[in-house]
């Protein structure tokens, strides 16, 4: 894991050299293990898929799936029988560790243990604003970042070039800053005490974020900032 810290106990974890993997299962059995190592990786009943499920209710070519660094966007391409996440039928969906995708008699469930804090909070993280697409959102979407006005770090920087970037300790207090189409947000995804935005307690709801809020998590005071 490549870590870029502003001192214990606040970290940012930015990248993770673990590769995101499907358990392709039916019926409980576990048929492959696939490692997402393409950008772009096809799932469906034809031979040239690279994820083939073959099943009469699996359309020949169901869906896609795009890795980005360690973010994961699962695709149904207009499936016959569509793509479900969770029990929810999907057309576009923010893979998150331990999500179960349902095509057909196909159970697939994606696995990216190398994501932190993310993973351990992911029964409690609320539905966060999606990009359509990360390309889209990088061309429409000022660029921000959050600014450290206290402590020992005050005045370093942290870029939210990132769809999801997750702030704080684990097991004690984490902040969630989605980058989304419509701009920013911040929801508290961990811990039982609140952080701050403006001084009042941080939801797990997600908050959209303005230049100059002030989040202050286990002490430690930042400021969100558009970037010149």
């Amino acid at each position: 894991m490549i870590t870029g810290s502003f001192g214990s106990p606040f970290a940012f974890t930015q990248e993770d050299i673990d590769l995101a993997k499907l358990l392709v299962m039916r019926e409980g059995v576990i048929e492959q293990t696939v490692q997402l190592t393409k950008e772009r990786m096809t799932v469906g009943r034809h031979k040239h898929n690279d994820i083939v499920l073959n099943h009469a209710a699996v359309s020949g070519e169901h869906a896609i799936v795009t890795t980005i660094l360690d973010d994961s966007f699962l695709e149904d391409l207009q499936s016959t029988n569509g793509t479900f996440v969770n029990g929810h039928r999907i057309g576009k969906h923010f893979l998150q560790n331990k999500d179960v995708i349902k095509m057909a008699k196909y159970h697939l469930e994606f696995v990216s243990d190398g994501i932190r804090p993310l993973a351990a909070a992911a029964a409690t993280i609320p539905a966060m604003p999606v990009p359509p697409s990360p390309a889209t959102v990088m061309a429409e979407l000022p660029l921000c970042h959050i600014e450290v006005l206290n402590g020992t770090n005050a005045g370093k920087t942290l870029s939210l070039t990132k769809a999801v970037t997750s702030l704080g300790r684990p097991g004690v207090q984490v902040v969630v800053i989605a980058r989304a189409i419509d701009g920013y947000s911040a929801a508290h995804v961990e811990g039982d005490k609140a952080p701050l935005l403006n001084g009042e307690p941080l939801p797990r709801q997600p908050q959209p974020l303005k230049a100059g809020d002030i989040l202050d998590l286990s002490g430690i005071v930042m400021a969100f900032r558009a970037t010149a």
